[in-house]
């Protein structure tokens, strides 16, 4: 895999981390700690802005069929809650947002996704 194709990888998995990791939800989107600057809006922005056309050709990307399957799964259950709500803090606490991380961690799963502190 080419280089910027490896990037645009990493990135989108970075994106799906912040969006499985409901402490940093807390932290950053809603109280506003750092270092990170991010919310709800860029994330979502950033997500589909990589995430359509890595689906898209995800054979050039090196994309295995269960990793498709699942981050399409999420693109399109990520898509529905984006477009139905307005972020509020209080979202994170509510069982669609959970259903969302939970599905955000096992496309992670599926890329043996690691974060910086589980190396």
């Amino acid at each position: 895999m080419k280089k910027e194709k490896k990037h645009a990888l990493i990135n989108l998995l970075k994106i799906i981390d912040d969006i499985s990791n409901k402490e940093y939800q807390k932290r950053v989107w809603v109280d506003g700690k750092g270092p990170e600057c991010d919310d709800f809006d860029d994330t979502v922005c950033d997500f589909f802005g990589i995430g359509e056309s890595i689906i898209e050709k995800h054979n050039i990307f090196g994309v295995t069929g269960n990793q498709y399957q699942l981050l399409t799964a999420f693109y399109y259950e990520f898509r529905a809650f984006s477009s139905e709500h307005t972020w509020s803090s209080e979202l994170i606490d509510t069982p669609e947002w959970t259903r969302i991380t939970e599905m955000a961690k096992e496309v992670l799963k599926a890329f043996h996704w690691k974060t910086p502190d589980q190396d």
